[in-house]
């Protein structure tokens, strides 16, 4: 039978970077992955990146619906679809406001006989743990019923600061196992269980945030595009795109975490929706947007 593994954790905290690595290693071993991204604007822009690694048939990206309610039926079907092989993996990497707990209870109906009950993972940013605001019953919502904890960023904290994350988290959810990012067994995904834990229930509205998308210049200055992003406020909390930068004939990605770093790195092909810059949160407004881009 086949596992199905929900990849959870907030805006930032590293889940993109995870799942590549687990469908590497996988590949390694002669497994045959299937991926399926959710995000609020154009998911296609992380899906491109497992290009080098898939072929299209085998990634899905579900865009502008929440997963773990309006979107939870697409997602299904997604599942459903994914055909009996050998070795197969499903890896699902939902987008980082999921409303947690409900997708588990939703996406574990009606799925077909050839796949066990899905499990959760997730990624905690260790240095901004519980640092967001009134984000942070959203942010602990998302570790209650996942079955293993990767806490990510490690080496930039304190021993004493991952130390009090450990038991934070331990008091969440009891029955996870915890681990740093290096020392995450990813071969053991198929051997995984659902946890069974008591669980607070959140105010679902909590985890919908507005978003928008506008279109970019193509190409662009960059430090035009380094301008365009220090304007965008701060409560904004997830800033990212794609187009060409300055004289380069290849596309680049750039985003701008939570905590407010910046990166930006090649991008493998070309946007089907041609440059964009997407926001995720509070103040994502196309207007605004297309205003901090005209005067910058």
């Amino acid at each position: 039978m086949e596992a199905i593994i929900v990849i959870v954790g907030f805006l930032g905290s590293g889940k993109t970077t995870l799942l590549k690595k687990i469908v590497q290693n996988y590949i390694k071993i002669k497994w045959n992955p299937f991926v399926i991204l959710n995000d609020y604007e154009n998911a296609n822009l992380d899906a491109q990146y497992f290009l080098q690694y898939l072929n299209p048939k085998e990634i899905n990206a579900l865009s502008g619906s929440c997963i773990c309610c309006s979107g939870i039926n697409e997602l299904r079907d997604q599942v459903n679809r994914v055909l009996p092989r050998d070795k197969g993996i499903t890896l699902i990497e939902a987008n980082g406001t999921t409303d947690a707990f409900s997708l588990m209870g939703f996406l574990g109906v009606g799925m077909e006989k050839h796949f066990l009950p899905p499990v959760q993972i997730a990624v905690v940013d260790v240095r901004n743990w519980q640092r967001r605001g009134h984000n942070n019953e959203l942010e602990a919502n998302q570790i209650q019923v996942s079955s293993v904890i990767i806490l990510n960023f490690v080496d930039q904290v304190s021993i004493e600061r991952v130390v009090q994350v450990e038991q934070d988290l331990r008091e969440i959810n009891k029955k996870a196992i915890i681990c740093h990012w290096d020392k995450f067994d990813m071969y053991s995904l198929s051997e995984l269980i659902p946890v069974d834990n008591e669980t607070q229930k959140m105010e679902h509205v909590k985890s919908h945030w507005s978003s928008c998308s506008v279109d970019l210049p193509d190409p662009i200055n960059s430090e035009r595009l380094s301008r365009i992003i220090d304007n965008i406020p701060a409560e904004v909390l997830r800033v990212k795109g794609c187009t060409r930068v300055d004289e380069n004939e290849y596309y680049s990605h750039f985003e701008r975490t939570p905590s407010g770093e910046v990166f930006v790195r090649p991008y493998n092909g070309t946007p089907i929706t041609g440059p964009k810059v997407l926001t995720i949160g509070p103040g994502s407004d196309p207007e605004k947007l297309k205003s901090i881009i005209n005067n910058s």
